[in-house]
């Protein structure tokens, strides 16, 4: 199986590779016998058909991401198989179809399907994880909270800079306007964003490049002030890791490890730079000498008036303060990382 790494973790590079794995081990996931796949009924298009020891037709419908209408597909499925019964030898129409749902999540608007349907469907949770030497599929039914597991025979599919879609014209003229390190920078953003997930998309709007989906669930947004030089949104919890509450959120950044969070901008650029002394405050070392006289020098700390010595172990304090923030300091890469979980913790 082709699997690729979404963010911390992994899913079949396709649709196609899920269909394939769950087709292969229909007798060991499920107990069943395999029938049919991709079977064509009376303008339906059916996923795997497959039989228990008991003769009774399973419709299994698979999807590798969000999808709202999977309850749909299957109550059609259902009428079609139910008004043409194919395989009459092999099945016994007189027991019910049953059909099974699988996917790595389910939207709401499903539940809200299937409570007001009249059939039965199984819903099927899928997780794949890994133990760094082998990985399995874990499925869940959310009813009952069952879980089976099987190991998957697998080979990670890299997706590399030549299998991206071709860049928008806004972000080559972005790139036109920036020096070799910022073109380097831009173009590994863009290659790590859009291989995280297959609903990334790239959305080409007046003056800058968003990715997310759809129009208002947005992780990052590339654009330039009216000088050429690139600026950089991150979609980023406004108080904590932890916080519920996203904002976009301007980045400072040098282009090569150190970065700033420089404000909250709901919308448009800000065009206000952000200044040398603002970014030796964020640091936390504006200090400055206030007078000299013969009795030594005077220093000033914000408001407050020292002398040499107390200076000199405010500035050792603030310096070793300093170099603990810069360790705990998120880079450009992890502030991306922080940006793309949380844009697949919103869908």
């Amino acid at each position: 199986m082709n699997l690729i790494k979404t963010g911390n973790s992994w899913k079949f590079a396709t649709e196609a590779d899920l269909e394939d794995f769950v087709w292969a081990n229909l007798k060991e996931l499920f107990g069943l016998i395999p029938l049919k796949r991709q079977y064509y009924v009376k303008g339906q298009i059916c996923d795997i058909l497959a039989l228990n020891d008991k003769k009774q037709l399973v419709v299994l419908e698979l999807k590798n991401g969000e999808d709202r209408y999977i309850v749909q597909q299957l109550t059609r499925y259902y009428e079609a198989l139910l008004k043409n019964k194919p395989f009459q030898e092999e099945i016994d129409y007189e027991q019910p179809i049953s059909l099974i749902a699988i996917k790595p999540n389910f939207h709401r608007d499903n539940f809200t399907d299937r409570k007001y349907n009249c059939l039965s469907i199984q819903f099927l949770r899928f997780e794949i994880f890994t133990d760094d030497e082998r990985f399995y599929i874990h499925l869940r039914d959310i009813n009952n909270q069952k879980v089976s597991e099987l190991e998957i025979h697998y080979q990670e599919k890299n997706i590399s800079i030549e299998d991206l879609p071709q860049q928008p014209k806004a972000f080559s003229k972005i790139l036109s306007f920036c020096n070799h390190q910022q073109q380097e920078q831009l173009m590994n953003i863009r290659h790590k964003i859009l291989i995280f997930d297959r609903r990334m998309q790239e959305i080409s709007v007046p003056g800058s490049i968003k990715y997310g989906k759809a129009t208002s669930c947005f992780c990052a947004e590339i654009c330039s002030d009216s000088k050429g030089q690139p600026v950089l949104f991150l979609w980023l919890p406004l108080n904590s890791s932890d916080s519920k509450r996203i904002g976009r959120m301007k980045i400072w950044t040098d282009w090569e490890n150190y970065t700033l969070i420089e404000d909250h901008v709901p919308k448009g650029i800000r065009t206000k730079a952000i200044s040398k002394t603002e970014k030796q405050r964020k640091r936390g070392v504006e200090m400055k000498i206030l007078w000299s006289h013969s009795g030594g020098i005077r220093y000033k700390i914000g408001s407050k008036e020292v002398s040499e010595t107390e200076y000199i172990n405010e500035d050792k304090r603030r310096h070793q303060d300093y170099q603990n923030a810069i360790k705990s300091r998120k880079t450009l890469n992890e502030l991306v990382d922080i940006a793309l979980e949380t844009w697949l913790k919103r869908l």
